[in-house]
């Protein structure tokens, strides 16, 4: 026995070594000590498929371990056995994994690097019971219960793409990973297409264009250390409070300075960020996809937030078809563990035209419009400089239940800005007008009427906004209205489910 627990532990390392050490990967027993605090994990069917010689563990590596004290469920691939490939038994294993982390509510990491299914066992992993679907089945039951975590190394093929994209996170191994419903040799096949595997499915298409990846690493080390980064600032499950650690200043000082006072001048949003979160705590997620609108967690005093902010620096932080949907599952996901969210505020509104109509951009924002308010988890609405239009919705404006909705001096709200409304009530006056300096002073005027009418006092003494902060203060006040906020009852309506617009 102890010789054939030794044969499953190295896997087919002694002739795959090559191979991984030419891909700059890690072997799967030493991703997993990487990610797991020394001498936690412990292994579950490490003898699975014992009786044939060349399937050690049948591929796949299941068990519990801790990460910075806390037991997480793992799941990983060893790409030495079959380039990681699922057979009966490597299924079984991963469902009961999933089970593991049903029944104790803990979160599950999943180390990715695999071929698919082995066609020579599809009748025994592929339509059964407990064939491939249940982990699939599993983790929809494990959405929003416990984090769900994947590091993917390699490729993540066909069926088995799902996996991640079931996941909370996906963090991809630029250069090596990739995810596809079908390789490039199968869609030149059967469709004609002739592709490379970047462009199907590599690692930075999908964390650019298509959001299936967030975020991407360079190599095995740093895709683990951005998982157990990750997990620092959730609870363990759904039921738990987020961790608290010791609160630390932020890398500078928020001033008037930041944001220019012209509407259209832009800015990078991760300035105001710097100034609002403890140094050197802001992970972001999603960077590269749709970066108009900036997601991620950070410390406020020690505490975890979820910050959402429009980026001027980006198309002037308008809100897109992709922009809708990475706000979207933020957003659902702070809600499902509690973190607290802070919108920062400066759009103007959700881009229109005729190619996003046809994207469906309607349908997007009503679906991040729907995350907001089915958020029951504190939530404060900061308008930087301004918001305009069905923006203010999509930010969590004071209609949609926020602790509270903050203004900063510079801040405007409106249904849309100046110029537009100008225009759009006098055009035909401002067509009739012949001389160009009597037509600008007209335009002055209307406009000079139409910013008195929004004007930010007015809309503080109308109780639109709730307070107008100047931005030394703005941290401290963030702080102290999301801890007044603690323990506020949840609840948004009695029903199965909405029926979101996806």
């Amino acid at each position: 026995m102890a010789a054939a627990g030794a044969r499953a532990r190295a896997g087919n390392l002694e002739r795959g070594r090559a191979k991984l050490d030419a891909q700059g990967k890690l072997f799967v027993r030493d991703r997993i000590d990487l990610l797991c605090d020394p001498g936690t994990f412990v292994e579950d069917a490490l003898l699975a498929n014992a009786s044939a010689t060349d399937l050690p563990a049948d591929g796949v590596v299941t068990g519990i371990g801790d990460v910075d004290g806390r037991p997480v469920v793992v799941v990983a691939n060893d790409p030495t056995v079959k380039a990681g490939s699922w057979g009966a038994r490597t299924v079984e294993k991963i469902v009961r994994a999933t089970e593991a982390a049903l029944s104790q509510e803990l979160p599950i990491v999943w180390l990715v690097d695999s071929a698919g299914a082995r066609i020579t066992d599809q009748v025994q992993l592929f339509p059964g019971r407990r064939g491939a679907g249940r982990i699939f089945h599993n983790q929809v039951k494990l959405s929003g219960r416990v984090p769900q975590v994947c590091a993917l190394f390699g490729p993540s093929a066909a069926g088995g793409a799902y996996i991640p994209a079931f996941c909370d996170l996906v963090i991809m191994v630029e250069g090596n990973a990739s995810m596809y419903l079908g390789s490039p040799r199968m869609a030149q096949m059967v469709i004609g297409e002739e592709a490379t595997l970047e462009e199907t499915g590599g690692a930075r298409m999908h964390a650019t264009v298509s959001g299936s990846g967030d975020n991407l690493a360079a190599d095995d080390e740093e895709a683990i250390a951005a998982v157990r980064a990750y997990l620092t600032y959730l609870p363990g499950n759904w039921k738990l409070p987020p961790p608290v650690y010791e609160p630390v200043p932020p890398v500078r000082q928020l001033d008037d300075t930041i944001v220019p006072a012209e509407d259209t001048a832009g800015y990078d949003v991760h300035e105001v960020i710097d100034g609002l979160i403890d140094a050197e705590s802001f992970f972001e997620i999603k960077p590269l996809f749709a970066p108009e609108l900036v997601t991620g967690f950070g410390l406020i005093e020690g505490r975890p937030v979820g910050i959402v902010a429009n980026n001027p620096a980006i198309v002037g932080g308008v809100l897109f078809v992709d922009s809708a949907d990475k706000a979207a599952r933020f957003i659902w996901l702070c809600d499902a563990f509690s973190i607290p969210l802070v919108f920062l505020a400066d759009v103007p509104g959700f881009m229109i035209g005729t190619e996003v109509e046809r994207q469906g951009i309607i349908r997007h924002g009503a679906k991040m419009i729907t995350a907001v308010s089915e958020a029951t988890v504190a939530k404060i609405s900061i308008i930087l400089r301004k918001a305009y239009g069905a923006g203010l919705y999509a930010m969590a404006g004071p209609a949609f239940d926020p602790v509270a909705t903050l203004a900063l001096p510079t801040a405007k709200i409106a249904v849309m800005g100046p110029e537009a409304a100008v225009n759009a009530v006098f055009a035909n006056k401002i067509a009739e007008i012949t001389d160009p300096a009597e037509q600008e002073a007209f335009i002055a005027e209307r406009r000079a009427e139409y910013e008195a009418d929004v004007d930010l006092l007015r809309l503080a003494s109308e109780l639109v906004v709730d307070a107008v902060i100047d931005w030394g203060e703005l941290r401290r006040e963030i702080h102290l209205r999301l801890s007044r906020a603690e323990g506020r009852v949840r609840h948004f309506s009695d029903r199965r489910h909405g029926v979101p617009p996806v």
